[in-house]
């Protein structure tokens, strides 16, 4: 018997984007009323909201379309690790211990947990050393809990510069507080939006009894 944790925090109006980003919207293009059976909504936002997939097309100028990434590596066995603590970035000595056996997918949970609804730049990332360590250990993907994998003030994005030499996928912004640390099956495709440098996904763990 198997159980499934959605690990996906909801998409809202309010919800903390990136400074200047795009926030979520909504509106109603129809709702029921006389001689309308039917409510249909729309919405706009960026595609680096709530829980989603870089593409490499995100931090390269001529890297991968979230569109042309294999779906194979978003689905499959994961590890998620406890890696909070009080340093800035995450080192590779923080959770090497932890590798031995790793699947190819690694989750990590740096925060306690972020607030969705007020952006922090304050939070926990991923020393560039740490990324390639996971590679070293067979890892090909790699998701957390933050907004993104490097600092939120950095300008030259050291940590997705080695996702990128190493060609590895991210998942960021997902609601890793919501389950323990442990093995899993990682079910988290990305949305099929053609051209575009990130996608929403809907992330859910499955824990085999």
């Amino acid at each position: 018997m198997s159980r499934f944790i959605d690990i996906t925090p909801p998409v809202r109006t309010g919800m903390a984007v990136f400074p200047g980003d795009e926030p979520y919207a909504r509106r109603d293009t129809f709702k029921i009323g006389p001689g309308c059976p039917v409510n249909v909504a729309s919405f706009a936002m960026s595609a680096h909201c709530g829980a989603h997939a870089d593409a490499p097309l995100h931090y390269s100028e001529d890297g991968a379309a979230i569109d042309k990434l294999p779906v194979e590596d978003f689905i499959g066995p994961a590890r998620l690790i406890d890696a909070r603590g009080e340093g800035p970035l995450l080192m590779p000595g923080d959770i090497e211990g932890r590798l031995a056996g790793t699947p190819p997918r690694v989750l990590l949970r740096l925060e306690d947990r972020l607030d969705p609804m007020a952006w922090r730049d304050d939070f926990r990332a991923l020393a560039p050393q740490t990324v390639t360590m996971l590679h070293d250990f067979g890892v090909k993907l790699v998701g957390v809990d933050v907004p993104s994998v490097d600092p939120a003030t950095s300008k030259d994005l050291p940590s997705h510069m080695a996702f990128l030499r190493h060609d590895m996928r991210i998942l960021e912004n997902l609601a890793l507080h919501l389950a323990e640390a442990g093995d899993y099956e990682l079910i988290a495709l990305p949305l099929k939006l053609e051209g575009l440098d990130a996608a929403p996904v809907r992330a859910v763990l499955r824990k085999q009894d």
